[in-house]
């Protein structure tokens, strides 16, 4: 079986690391794939770049100005959306016309176009699609945030000035999708059982295929090392109670730095030892502009992109925290619980999934951040810490591990062959 797996980028984002994970995973268990990316970041020799060049870039503008025009000139919104009016078309290229299945993963901002999708589905290929966000079951958005418009149509978009209108550009870009999807065969996937729910009732993907598959990890790379060598090869200080958050980018809002800052005065306040005893680590883009907010001593790390050197980040970590407002399946939770770091993060997306309440880590209600608190200091100060380790780490190994998502995809991809041929 040949496996075409599709992603705009090869490494940049949760959703590029988890297709970049899948493709090892496959490549281990006995399937053929291959990756076709917009932006190639490595030599690896299983992963093709579309050699677009000046293309590349004029599909990405043309999207963003079309983008940026409707939103009358303002950037609030400028990535949070995406209409998918500009792409390649891959149909042509040898790594799709060899592949027996394409495996789509996230595809926006200038990858493909709708056009360039119709074209696939067109080909007769059977196509599964992996969800790490909403957009492929509503019209414009990546993240509903609570909106529910998508279980009978797009319209009103509130990410458009003055809440859109009945025949606004999610309206127009959904009437195309509807048009796109009908008839379709697509196996969808989503990452998380909430989003495979939240799937199934949108009314863009009434009659489609549609499943859960967990991101998956190399618990080979991801796993517990001695905490203090890993600070001592960081720097980090040995005798204070680390608490870890990571970000690509860490002011992002959706990420929740906001309430982590109030839960870390919380902390203080209500327990002003940790003052002394606890700090706080924060890896990601932007790390410095947040350090003087916070009540806890912090050390701010910057982007890093070195993946041993972030095994050694969540092996100096005592807890990982997450206080993400929306998340489908966050590979933060899962690479920290795999070093055998208990997590905590809000009761929302697939982050309960992940995180088992009190057994694995703390499950704080959503957007409450004397719960939050109350998490972190349980972890540090009354816990089992060690059974939480240990059973962080169990989790992973049963339920993420490469081989394990490996054989449920590939029973996806015979089930695509399946009706294809047979029309089972």
């Amino acid at each position: 079986m040949r496996v075409l797996i599709v992603n705009t980028s090869e490494r940049a984002g949760g959703a590029a690391v988890a297709a970049s994970r899948l493709l090892d995973a496959l490549n281990n268990n006995g399937v053929k794939a291959k990756m076709l990316v917009r932006d190639k970041e490595s030599d690896n020799i299983s992963v093709a770049d579309m050699g677009g060049g000046m293309m590349t870039q004029r599909h990405f503008l043309r999207e963003r100005l079309a983008v940026y025009t409707r939103l009358h000139f303002s950037k609030k919104h400028l990535f949070d959306i995406d209409i998918a009016n500009a792409g390649f078309d891959i149909t042509r290229m040898r790594e799709f016309q060899e592949a027996d299945v394409i495996h789509l993963h996230w595809i926006n901002q200038g990858m493909l176009s709708l056009s360039g999708i119709k074209r696939i589905l067109d080909s007769g290929k059977p196509v599964v699609w992996t969800m790490h966000d909403a957009w492929p079951s509503t019209a414009i958005c990546h993240l509903t945030m609570d909106c529910k418009r998508y279980k009978t149509r797009c319209h009103h978009c509130w990410y458009l000035p003055g809440g859109g209108g009945e025949n606004d550009l999610a309206a127009r870009v959904w009437a195309r999708k509807k048009a796109l999807l009908d008839g379709s065969n697509i196996y969808f996937v989503a990452c998380s059982k909430w989003l495979e729910r939240e799937a199934k009732q949108s009314a863009l993907l009434t009659g489609q295929h549609i499943t859960s598959i967990p991101n998956t990890i190399d618990t080979r790379v991801f796993r517990r090392t001695d905490k203090m060598k890993a600070r001592e090869s960081l720097g980090q200080p040995k005798d204070k109670r680390l608490i870890l958050f990571v970000s690509q980018r860490v002011t992002n809002p959706n990420k929740g730095m906001d309430y982590l800052t109030e839960a870390c005065r919380l902390l203080v306040e209500e327990h002003p030892e940790m003052k002394e005893q606890a700090a706080l680590v924060v890896l990601g883009g932007h790390a410095e502009d947040i350090q003087d907010k916070l009540s806890l001593p912090t050390f701010p790390l910057g982007y890093v992109s070195d993946e041993h050197r972030i095994v050694d980040v969540y092996n100096a970590a005592d807890l990982f925290v997450l206080p993400s407002l929306s998340e489908n399946l966050p590979n933060t939770i899962m690479e920290a619980m795999a070093c055998g770091v208990p997590c905590v993060g809000f009761k929302v997306g697939g982050i309960p999934e992940e995180i088992d309440h009190q057994k694995t880590g703390y499950v704080a209600a959503y957007r409450d951040a004397a719960d939050l608190m109350r998490g972190i200091h349980w972890i540090l100060t009354e816990a089992d810490y060690d059974e939480l380790s240990r059973q962080a780490v169990r989790k992973v190994t049963t339920q993420y591990a490469q081989n394990i998502i490996a054989l449920r995809y590939i029973e996806v991809y015979n089930h695509a062959l399946a009706f294809k041929h047979y029309g089972l």
